[in-house]
This record gives structure tokens, sequence and C-alpha cells, in this order.
């Protein structure tokens, strides 16, 4: 009876002009529907303002940002396709980089054509160790897209560059397939380096991650109000004669 009351509360919040509107108001507004409304709206109340559950985020936050640096490194193992633009921009040439399972080694190597599946680390000619990595490098600012005319491609291209520094001016560069794998990539370097993952798609996966955390550890609390402030601690009792020995 409550969601009925409240099916027809909200449906009546939007002033319809008509039975027809109302009904069909109603009928958006099923079970399921004001379900998640009323989760959302509890996740915006003042109880997930408060000081407790802000400490429990930033106690949950480093457990889920280890998380998603694993996925990250465990997606890096299992390698990317990537592609090679030449002098005359013809992309047909391929190459395939993974990081080794121990995350100590980036083998790499050319490809005849676009691969089905993994490509094994022995077919990989070329290694790269991750202790000789000095920076990842983005964008504008790599050296394959300071190059004549690189500058002039969509931009798309630059938004998907990047490059890695070894030694004292060597670059492995690199143009991921799409957005996603350059996220990954850049995060999962960035981490082997130690350095924090800044893209967009770790933003992304913090929130969601952490919101259901946040749901999940407070499902008990439903409905319990949560006070700002711990409990006082009580006096000591006037003696420990409850308190026996049991040798």
């Amino acid at each position: 009876m409550q969601v009925v009351r409240e099916q027809i509360m909200r449906a009546l919040t939007a002033k319809p002009n008509s039975l027809d509107q109302f009904k069909s108001r109603l009928q958006n507004l099923s079970y399921t529907e004001i379900l998640k409304i009323r989760q959302s709206e509890r996740m915006n109340q003042e109880d997930f303002q408060s000081r407790p559950i802000l400490e429990l985020r930033e106690k949950i936050q480093p457990e889920i940002m280890e998380l998603i640096k694993q996925q990250r490194l465990n997606r890096l193992c299992e390698g990317t396709c990537f592609r090679k633009i030449s002098s005359r921009r013809r992309q047909d040439k391929f190459w395939y980089c993974r990081l080794s399972p121990n995350h100590k080694v980036l083998h790499y190597g050319d490809l005849e054509e676009s691969p089905q599946g993994e490509v094994p680390h022995d077919s990989l000619q070329d290694k790269l160790p991750v202790a000789d990595i000095k920076a990842v490098i983005t964008g504008k600012d790599c050296p394959h897209m300071k190059e004549k005319g690189a500058l002039k491609q969509n931009k798309e291209v630059l938004e998907l560059a990047f490059s890695v520094l070894y030694e004292s001016d060597e670059y492995l560069n690199f143009i991921a397939p799409d957005k996603h794998e350059y996220c990954v990539w850049t995060d999962g370097l960035n981490a082997l380096l130690g350095k924090e993952m800044t893209s967009e798609y770790t933003k992304s996966d913090m929130d969601t991650l952490l919101s259901m955390e946040m749901k999940l550890r407070l499902l008990d609390l439903e409905n319990i109000q949560i006070p700002e402030a711990p409990p006082p601690i009580p006096k000591e009792p006037s003696n420990y004669d409850f308190v026996y020995d049991c040798n």
C-alpha cells in the first residue's frame, strides 16, 4: 500500500492534464521503478553526507583504487594490437604489445595482420624492461605526433596517441585503437611507474564501484539514523568485583 500511495503521489506531482496522462504516468512508475527512485534518493539523503559515512568512503577508496589498478595491469598482460601509421598514412601494418605476467617486461613486435586473440610472448621479438621506463607522454607531446604532417591528422588520432620514454631519448610510440584502450594502457603504465591513474575511465570506475560497495555495506542500516558523533564512553565502574581470576 505504501508503494501504491507513492505511485499516486508521484504521478500527481507531474500535474497530468487528463486522466489518460495520469494512467500513463502510473504505468511508468512500476514497483521496480519506485525501488530505484527510493534507492537513489536514499543515497542523496543527509545521512550519506554525515561524517561517519564520509569516513567510510575515504577508508574504502584505496581498496577500490587497488582493484582498478589490478584490472588495468591484468589487461596489459593480455596485450593489445596497435596500428602503425607510416609516413604515407597507410594503416595496413600492425604491432602487438603486452606486459609479462610478473609485470617486469613489455614484450612487443610487428605482425603481418591483425591477430585473432592473444599473441604469445615467444612470438614477440622485442623487449622493454619496465625498470627502464622514465615517463609516459600523451597527445601532441608525443614524438610521432610532432612529425611533419602528423598534427594535420584528425583530433581523434591525437587523443589516442601516447609514448613511453626510456633510456635517454628513446621512445616506444603507440596509437590506441579506441579511447577505452588508451585509458587502460595509460592507466596501467602510470601504475607500473607508481604514478596516479587519472583517466576518465578510472574516475568512472571509482564512482561505480564505490557506490556499489557503499550500498552493500549499508544494507543493514536501512531506516536507521546514523549519528554525527560516536556514543560517549561510559564511566568506569566504582569497583571491579565482577572480575574473576579463573586461575
